[in-house]
């Protein structure tokens, strides 16, 4: 009877205590859309009533524990032999009702703590953002000033490095053209210097070239000459 009357009990505390904590998550929601200034669960009543809720709960059931313990006495006593099998299962089903209850509310206060906790972060770091928000203008101002100067001298000293790259590419270019030529200028000169002779006879063809141009256009000319005086004679 004892141990019926305190699962009674702890059921409609539990009822409660579950309600409490719906309506406190439904609540901060609610806060949380409409105004975002001030969190929930710190210093208000509901963290007052599940407090003394969750007490009372441990304490109802640290009391059904004792009765499931001396029941178990009761049953491994001499004298009830014939009743030992039918108390047993009384008993198996009182401790079943323990645990769910039991692990009901601790599973009730996980969640609750958890909604609190999270509430407490949030409020730490909306405080963070409005004193980040509510600091100095000019400071803030200042800053992004700073940060705007700094990206541009980035971006000059980027355009300065890309120049000297260009301009060493360059001069390394120019340097290798430089040698390249160098070096046809001395094979030129190598060919020149080794056959004297070939060079003495391109210069012979060329002179023999001129001489019958020369002659051809003579011999051209005196015959037009010559066909113009037979042709007005």
């Amino acid at each position: 009877k004892q141990a019926r009357q305190l699962e009674n009990e702890l059921d409609l505390k539990l009822v409660s205590f579950s309600k409490l904590c719906t309506s406190s998550s439904s609540a901060r929601d609610g806060r949380r859309d409409s105004s975002d200034t001030t969190p929930l669960l710190n210093g208000s009543s509901q963290d007052r009533m599940f407090e003394t809720m969750a007490v009372e709960i441990e304490q109802l059931l640290g009391k059904l524990t004792g009765i499931n313990d001396k029941m178990a006495e009761y049953t491994n006593s001499a004298g009830v032999p014939s009743l030992n099998a039918a108390l047993m299962h009384t008993l198996q089903r009182h401790r079943d009702i323990l645990q769910d209850y039991t692990h009901e509310f601790h599973k009730t206060k996980a969640n609750f703590l958890a909604i609190r906790e999270r509430e407490n972060l949030l409020g730490s770091v909306r405080k963070d953002i409005e004193s980040y928000k509510s600091g100095s203008g000019v400071n803030n101002r200042r800053t992004e000033l700073f940060l705007k100067e700094h990206e541009h001298l980035r971006n000059s000293d980027r355009l300065i490095e890309e120049t000297i790259s260009i301009a060493m590419a360059t001069k390394e270019n120019m340097t290798s053209q430089r040698g390249m030529l160098k070096s046809i200028q001395s094979k030129m000169n190598t060919l020149a210097n080794r056959f004297p002779a070939v060079n003495s006879l391109i210069q012979r063809i060329n002179l023999r070239k001129r001489r019958d141009s020369l002659i051809l256009g003579s011999i051209i000319g005196i015959c037009t000459i010559l066909l113009l005086l037979y042709a007005f004679h």
